[in-house]
């Protein structure tokens, strides 16, 4: 079963976020789709995943690049899978048919946006019938640290 993680930015923009994120997914050993709700936000994350950290290096790919069954992290407008992984992360308003396909879906909501939020409680309430293991993280409005809130 698909564990489905919500997480619901107070603080950090998606664009400092989503590369910690990401780490942690490379860390564990999977791979991941990225994916996102227009052309713009996801030439934007592109850009951003490469120089977020200049000791750092997140290897990705998307559909201008190619050879998707290479990448470790496939960034997308697109509800696909090309390059296997088993970690979904939807972000943007994005939505996918696919979640079941996956072992993790991390949606990233921005938490002060309440049409987002509002959009997230109904995708929640959705996930929860349909049999989904959920967790909801929040930042920390100090810190900006991740914590657990269910």
């Amino acid at each position: 079963m698909t564990e489905i993680r919500f997480y619901q930015l107070q603080r950090t923009p998606l664009e400092r976020a989503l590369p910690k994120l990401l780490e942690k997914v490379l860390e564990s050993g999977a791979r991941a789709v990225v994916m996102v709700g227009s052309e713009e936000r996801l030439a934007a994350l592109d850009a951003s995943l490469w120089t977020y950290d200049p000791n750092a290096f997140l290897p990705h790919g998307a559909s201008r690049d190619g050879r998707a069954e290479e990448q470790p992290i496939w960034l997308t407008t697109s509800d696909e899978n090309p390059n296997r992984a088993g970690v979904l992360v939807l972000a943007d308003g994005a939505r996918s048919d696919l979640v079941a396909r996956y072992d993790k879906c991390l949606e990233i909501l921005d938490g002060n946006d309440a049409e987002a939020v509002a959009a997230a409680r109904e995708r929640w309430r959705a996930y929860r019938e349909a049999g989904f293991e959920l967790g909801h993280w929040q930042q920390n409005e100090t810190s900006g640290r991740w914590e657990k809130q269910s």
